[in-house]
């Protein structure tokens, strides 16, 4: 299964209170709202990608939790972008001096974008469209993103005012100065 983009403009156009009521609602349906305010309508994954998701979440978890100045999310909680986009990436950190420092609303998206994310390519995906979206996700303001990409065992290193580094079937991923210490071990991901 293939993701499914609805075009609301012209017709109307979904302010984030309206788009939020909307997933509030339909919580069955994994969505998204592109800067142009397009719905994205995201099917579940397959088994493999949910187990290779696990693992990056896991690896980034058990570091944050040692490390102590920031928070993971998973692929079900949603950032409302400075560009108007509501993305939820597959992992995502934010230190946590950021979040205390805007004191979000618990039920809402968070407002802000992750310093950290990653997206896994589904079997599915279309790695352009991923791409697009690391690229928005760097114009952003994150800070560090990688897309890994199983299918072709490769990772797009996405850095904050620097071009895409692309990388062939690497066994490891640092976290640079954004995850200090955090090394990404990718065997578990390249099966």
């Amino acid at each position: 299964m293939t993701s499914l983009t609805l075009t609301l403009d012209p017709v109307m156009r979904l302010s984030r209170e309206q788009f939020y009521e909307l997933c509030k609602v339909n919580q069955d349906l994994r969505l998204e709202r592109s800067s142009t305010g397009d719905l994205i309508l995201m099917p579940p994954t397959g088994w493999e990608s949910g187990r290779q998701n696990s693992q990056l979440n896991l690896q980034v978890g058990l570091w944050a939790r040692q490390d102590g100045t920031g928070i993971v999310f998973d692929s079900s909680t949603g950032f409302s972008l400075p560009n108007g986009a509501d993305r939820s990436p597959d992992v995502a950190w934010v230190a946590t001096a950021r979040i205390q420092a805007i004191a979000p609303d618990p039920g809402q998206f968070l407002p802000l974008a992750p310093d950290f994310l990653i997206e896994l390519r589904s079997a599915t995906d279309k790695l352009t469209t991923l791409e697009r979206k690391m690229a928005e996700y760097r114009d952003c303001g994150v800070r560090l993103g990688w897309l890994i990409d199983p299918q072709e065992k490769r990772v797009e290193i996405y850095r904050l005012g620097r071009p895409t580094e692309y990388l062939a079937q690497p066994e490891q991923l640092s976290g640079e100065d954004v995850l200090p210490g955090f090394i990404l071990t990718l065997a578990e991901i390249w099966g």
